[in-house]
């Protein structure tokens, strides 16, 4: 599974980048928002600290003018990935870029029939909302087993990239069923690290070694 960071803060991405676990980058008009910042200008700076695709997402709602957003947004760096709202004008635009060859990560995903929407329009991701479709009474991890299921019985090359991810358990079952790629908040990414018994572990050495009086270096 990829672990893109659902982020705009370049503090946070060069942490992660470091760490090796960093395979990409989403960011969406409220997480730009939010870091106070010239968006395009963002989005630059994030494509230097990482190889792997960085969403971008237009915020016009109609075919042309998507097309005008994605052109400016596509020529900030070859790993730029153009990402538009699951809407008809969303989906015509997606199979414009994508025929192009450009990536496209069309978002705000909420049912299997729209993803296999996205998929017949080439969607190179498609991102469903976990952690929004449980606040609305449903089952966020039985939508990815859905779209799973749709995608192998009909080969598509569409990644399913689990988003608005709120916990690790939503990693792990994501990582069961077999999503190709979660994107989740800095916090929750570190949040895997931790287990109540390696931090015990790790005190019980550390108190072990002190008696010993050495040191390494």
């Amino acid at each position: 599974m990829k672990f893109f960071a659902d982020t705009a803060d370049i503090a946070d991405i060069t942490e992660l980048a470091d760490t090796g676990l960093l395979d990409g980058v989403t960011t969406n008009p409220s997480l730009i928002h939010k870091s106070g910042r010239k968006f395009v200008e963002v989005v630059a700076e994030i494509c230097k600290l990482t190889d792997g695709p960085v969403s971008a997402e237009v915020v016009a709602l109609d075919h042309p003018t998507m097309m005008k957003e994605a052109e400016i947004l596509r020529k900030i760096a070859d790993n730029v990935c153009i990402k538009v709202p699951l809407t008809i004008d969303g989906l015509k635009t997606c199979k414009a870029l994508s025929d192009e060859g450009t990536m496209v990560n069309v978002t705000l995903c909420f049912s299997a029939n729209q993803a296999l929407l996205a998929a017949k329009a080439g969607a190179t991701f498609i991102s469903p909302f976990v952690g929004r479709h449980d606040d609305n009474g449903f089952d966020g991890m039985k939508l990815i087993e859905d779209i799973r299921l749709i995608y192998d019985n009909y080969a598509f090359e569409t990644e399913i990239l689990v988003a608005s991810v709120r916990h690790p358990i939503h990693v792990l079952e994501a990582a069961k069923i077999g999503a190709d790629v979660m994107t989740a908040p800095p916090a929750v990414i570190k949040a895997l690290f931790n287990h109540v018994l390696t931090d015990k572990g790790i005190a019980g050495f550390l108190a072990d070694w002190e008696k010993t009086g050495q040191t390494i270096v």
